[in-house]
């Protein structure tokens, strides 16, 4: 069998030849890319860009699964993958720790002002201007005694709420129609409504996968149920949150200040808006980095494709319906899935 890899420093050529795989790498820019690299191949391993779009899967009529780093799979149409009985794999619970540590590391930007002062200090402001300085040390704030909100209470949200709780938040309270009260509770957590959640925070921290639901579930009307004084951080999906609302409400001080680890379009422009207002902080879309998720995450990566091809169930499948196509395919004209062993009994649809 033949395996494409879009190139990284980070792929494991090494496991997938160690299966007795075919393997070619790589680099893709457009959508036509990747299907010449793709198009006879029976497993792959895709990015972020380009689109792994229905063009691309239909014009790809041996491949059996793709596979994703890390825990989102938006870049790829899981409807087309679904109905053409491709997996789409992942690799959830990698890189959790990380960005728990990430969005709480932002935030504690934002409350005790960690930019601004050392931005400050290495211009001799601490020196030179007494005044800034006892601007800061009046409005450095504390996360103890407030409400933090966490919007998405999947793996990540419950980390960031278990850190949260040592710093001894009033409450903490989330929003996630897809959970119960009952798993809420384990972690001492007050499931509410969007609209309760953006009224009542202090602190915001996004970590909502992106769907059609949740897309653009921060807006201009959203922004303006919030707090004058209330800080965002958003560690999940660019387009979860309207970057040009965000910047104008920024601008006319409908919330006081957001920290992004991602942005609608990454890389982020050098002219957009978020970029220079002083009460913004984005960094680069490596909250769920660490050496560890490298090591880790392009084994299991890798381990999803091997695995799938070979008859055992994925670490990952962000589209379980997928189980069902293929049996039907199995029964009537197994056609991209013909003598390749069955896994399903492994998964629970």
């Amino acid at each position: 069998m033949k395996v494409a890899l879009q190139s990284t420093p980070f792929n494991r050529v090494d496991l997938f030849e160690a299966a007795g795989f075919e393997v070619v790498e790589g680099v893709c820019r457009s959508e036509d890319d990747l299907i010449e690299l793709l198009k006879d191949s029976d497993g792959a391993q895709v990015g972020v860009m380009p689109l792994t779009s229905r063009k691309v899967l239909e014009a790809c009529p041996k491949l059996k699964v793709v596979s994703r780093m890390g825990v989102g799979v938006d870049s790829i149409d899981l409807d087309a993958a679904t109905e053409l009985g491709v997996l789409a794999c992942n690799v959830p619970g990698v890189n959790t720790a990380e960005v728990a540590d990430h969005a709480a590391a932002m935030l504690l930007a934002l409350t005790r002002r960690i930019y601004d002062t050392v931005r400050t200090t290495r211009a001799g402001g601490w020196r030179d201007d007494r005044k800034l300085t006892v601007e800061y040390m009046r409005t450095v704030r504390r996360i103890a005694g407030h409400t933090v909100g966490v919007i998405g209470f999947g793996n990540i949200g419950r980390a960031f709420a278990m850190r949260m709780r040592g710093f001894g938040p009033a409450r903490i309270i989330a929003h996630d129609p897809y959970v119960p009260q009952t798993t809420a509770d384990l972690y001492g957590v007050q499931l509410v409504s969007l609209e309760e959640l953006l009224k009542e925070s202090d602190y915001i921290s996004i970590h909502t996968s992106l769907t059609e639901e949740t897309r653009y579930i921060i807006n201009e009307d959203t922004l303006k149920l919030m707090k004058p004084t209330a800080l965002l951080v958003n560690t999940s999906r660019g387009p979860v949150v309207n970057g040009s609302a965000l910047a104008s409400a920024l601008q006319a001080g409908t919330i006081e200040a957001a920290a992004l680890d991602v942005t609608e379009a990454e890389p982020v422009d050098s002219q957009d808006p978020l970029l220079s207002l002083p009460n913004a902080i984005v960094t680069p879309h490596l909250a769920g980095f660490s050496p560890t998720f490298l090591e880790e995450c392009p084994i299991r990566q890798a381990q999803n494709i091997i695995r799938a091809l070979t008859g055992e169930a994925p670490w990952g499948l962000a589209n379980p319906e997928v189980i069902k196509t293929i049996a039907v395919m199995r029964s009537t004209d197994a056609g991209r899935w013909e003598g390749v062993p069955d896994f399903s009994t492994a998964l629970a649809v």
